[in-house]
């Protein structure tokens, strides 16, 4: 029988526990799928070791005593520990190999995906990470239903089917064309109102946001151009035929010349991994989701 200390059992640290959640020396035997004789030669034996009294019994249950109830409750922290050190374990073994499938939008594939996994890599060079890129983040979010994707990346809140982490706040900020006048002054949204805009209408999500932001200051977007790529948005702008909002990480890698604004109410999106609600995943996963939240701390 396995030992924590010397003459002390975790079998017997079981039973002290047990007896402290459910009160009765045939309840914690039910519980632990044991006989009552033996839990109570558990608790006899761990008494007789300690040298103390661990509990009353009486007709109606056992009651801890008051260094019984502080022993239980040290007792409980070391099998939480145990536990843990299975866990672990358990995660160890199946971190040999295998692959971690990610679904992204580029924007992310491109500017933070990179970062996090170099350091899951370092610790885990056995394991592949394929990622897939997508344009939308329905897309990815679909993704995840069909199984075809362990992690998505996506925006932040999503249904209640996803179990999700955020990761950062994304800005979207106004690119003007080099040509634009300088001007250290914030921009209005009656100004913002007047300029041609490039705009991606197919991104619903972003495009609503952005809308409805104009609205709520009692003005509308004038749209010159409706084009699908951000490169070919900020290209366009490059060349003068009009300003465009978007997300800063989108715009990455901003050309040199363009003028960079912030809106006047400042708009963000949320972006964040997500995984499928009560769904079994591989020990990969989670170690990924670990390297993600490293990435957090250290951004």
């Amino acid at each position: 029988m396995s030992a924590i200390a010397p003459g002390i059992k975790i079998s017997q640290l079981r039973a002290l526990v047990a007896i402290a959640d459910w009160g009765k020396f045939s309840e914690a035997a039910l519980h632990l799928e044991l006989s009552q004789s033996a839990i109570s030669h558990a608790i006899a034996t761990l008494e007789e070791e300690l040298g103390i009294v661990l509990m009353t019994r009486g007709r109606h249950g056992a009651t801890l005593t008051p260094i019984g109830e502080q022993i239980a409750s040290e007792a409980r922290q070391i099998l939480e520990l145990l536990a843990s050190i299975y866990q672990k374990a358990d995660r160890a073994k199946g971190l040999q190999g295998g692959q971690v499938r990610i679904a992204s939008v580029r924007s992310v594939a491109t500017h933070i995906l990179p970062e996090i996994v170099v350091a899951f890599r370092n610790k885990f060079p056995t394991i592949n990470v394929a990622i897939a890129e997508y344009t939308w983040y329905s897309e990815v979010e679909q993704t995840l239903r069909e199984g075809r994707a362990d992690i998505g990346f996506t925006s932040l809140p999503t249904s209640d089917e996803f179990e999700t982490w955020k990761i950062l706040q994304d800005e979207f900020i106004v690119l003007l064309p080099p040509e634009t006048p300088h001007s250290d002054r914030s921009l209005s949204w009656e100004e913002l109102a007047n300029y041609p805009m490039i705009l991606n209408p197919h991104n619903y999500q972003h495009h609503k946001m952005v809308a409805d932001r104009f609205g709520q200051f009692g003005q509308t977007l004038k749209v010159a151009y409706e084009v699908k790529e951000d490169s070919t948005i900020i290209s366009m702008v490059q060349r003068g035929l009009g300003a465009t909002i978007i997300p800063q990480l989108a715009a990455k890698p901003i050309p040199e010349g363009l003028q960079v604004k912030r809106l006047p109410v400042p708009l963000e999106r949320a972006i964040g991994a997500a995984i499928l609600a009560n769904a079994l995943h591989p020990p990969a996963v989670f170690a990924f989701l670990e390297a993600i939240e490293q990435y957090q701390k250290v951004d």
